[in-house]
């Protein structure tokens, strides 16, 4: 396998100026939360409406190493498949993008830093109930998760983490996912100008549906 735990180089995807709108044309829309919150699901959605393209982190790593996540996990042991993850995120370089993340994606101090450059960060909340029913017993799931840790520590050591590292948080509970997003759509648009492209791109994409 390649080594994708180096120090990433190379950043040179634009940084989103604090006082542009959250939508901004050269900026993306990062999802994080736990293993079933939706981040795959609502992602596309999101892109859609939007008219832009969908970037699914977990099928980096897997076109990376070409393997499914589970087994990349697997082989590398959890230390170095995190420290991989983090590389991997920290040098995305795209634009008018929904990126959804991996659960793990939170321990990359780069990967986080280059998240937040390309754009917002939205928390997709889920509660401990609905992670545990979601996801069973994590098989095949590619959780990344230590030897001897039950998935309630896991969800108890994460959650506080995106709580620091969102910009915004959608709760993803209920089953009813055009709520979720039109929630989150409507937080997305809330600073544009009125009759900017951000504003308006959604309405467009239905139209020419």
């Amino acid at each position: 396998m390649s080594d994708a735990s180096k120090s990433p180089r190379g950043h040179d995807a634009p940084q989103a100026p604090a006082d542009l709108p959250r939508l901004w044309p050269q900026g993306a829309v990062s999802l994080i939360g736990m293993a079933g919150a939706g981040k795959s699901t609502l992602g596309r959605l999101l892109a859609e409406k939007l008219g832009w393209a969908h970037v699914d982190t977990d099928k980096v790593i897997e076109a990376y190493y070409g393997l499914p996540l589970q087994d990349v996990l697997d082989g590398m042991g959890l230390e170095a498949f995190l420290k991989a993850e983090n590389t991997l995120v920290a040098l995305l370089n795209v634009r008018r993008a929904v990126i959804s993340t991996g659960g793990s994606v939170i321990y990359g101090r780069e990967a986080m830093e280059r998240l937040k450059l390309l754009g917002p960060v939205v928390h997709l909340n889920i509660s401990m109930a609905s992670f545990l029913k979601r996801v069973g017993d994590g098989g095949n799931r590619g959780l990344a998760i230590a030897p001897g840790r039950t998935r309630e520590d896991l969800f108890n050591e994460r959650q506080p983490l995106y709580q620091a590292a969102a910009d915004f948080a959608v709760s993803t509970d209920s089953s009813d996912q055009q709520a979720s997003l039109e929630k989150l759509h409507a937080w997305l648009v809330a600073d544009a100008p009125t009759g900017s492209t951000a504003a308006s791109q959604s309405t467009t994409t239905e139209k020419k549906a």
